[in-house]
């Protein structure tokens, strides 16, 4: 049967083209923002629902990766998506450049270690595939580097999957517009300002070569395994929807249980 997910899912052999793919699309929702909005509370109910399955079983584990532009909606995505489930279960980590000791080792050393435990649901705000993004658009290695980290990142998914771990990759997509009106607000906000960076107005001169970058590691690296979904992101919360419907369907089809008691407890009574 066809789950909510499939309309954003990019199958192996996909080749979507990012500049033609709708970034306002709203596919699906039960209906225009307060009628989607409206029904939050229960998919944030069966979420946590799920989640403390997941914990509790401690035997399977879910990695989500957060991609997107600069004020594509991660930070976002993260605090509206899992404000419902229990913060000891749930693990965020975000990459920015990387240190000086980054550096000195491969570029998955410091991902690796994010990974999730048994039981916990991980989220990458950003991720691996920085170093097939940025590293590519400004050539701070020679392509033939960036090339093979495709078969890296390929395998080093496999062997989050072989031990247990679910992945989901999503892609925040938004319109060059919309970022130019988020990129604005944090400028007219003076509460905003710290999130405002001017590098960020040089990354945008690069639209094309990131959407390419965007494009190719999403066809080189989803896989039935390790799936990539697209996310029309220029509206919240469309969005914000788009993201609990995969991750709910996701968990699902993990089926987390809660474990069987050692011992029977019916005669157990506490004085």
């Amino acid at each position: 049967m066809a789950k909510d997910r499939d309309r954003w899912l990019v199958r192996p052999g996909d080749k979507p083209d990012l500049l033609k793919l709708a970034t306002d699309s709203t596919d699906g929702a039960p209906g225009d923002k307060e009628a989607t909005q409206a029904a939050f509370p229960e998919l944030w109910r069966r979420l946590h629902e799920l989640q403390e399955r997941l914990y509790a079983e401690s035997a399977q584990s879910l990695l989500v990766v957060l991609q997107a532009r600069d004020a594509g909606g991660k930070d976002g995505t993260i605090e509206h998506v899992f404000k419902g489930t229990n913060p000891q279960g749930v693990q965020v980590a975000s990459f920015k450049v990387p240190t000086e000791e980054e550096l000195d080792h491969d570029f998955l050393w410091r991902i690796h270690r994010h990974a999730p435990r048994h039981g916990d649901i991980a989220v990458f705000n950003r991720s691996h595939y920085e170093d097939v993004l940025v590293v590519r658009v400004h050539g701070l290695v020679p392509p033939k580097v960036w090339k093979a980290r495709y078969e890296h990142i390929r395998a080093f998914e496999r062997l989050l999957v072989d031990g247990g771990t679910t992945i989901v990759k999503l892609l925040l997509h938004i319109s060059k517009d919309e970022q130019k009106a988020r990129l604005q607000a944090r400028l007219d906000d003076p509460a905003k300002h710290w999130k405002f960076n001017a590098g960020d107005l040089s990354e945008r001169s690069k639209w094309k070569e990131y959407e390419k970058a965007f494009q190719d590691a999403i066809v080189e690296t989803t896989a039935d395994h390790a799936p990539w979904y697209v996310i029309p992101a220029d509206r919240k919360w469309y969005r914000n929807w788009a993201v609990l419907r995969i991750l709910i369907e996701t968990l699902e089809a993990m089926d987390p249980r809660f474990p069987p008691n050692p011992e029977d407890l019916s005669g157990v009574v506490i004085d």
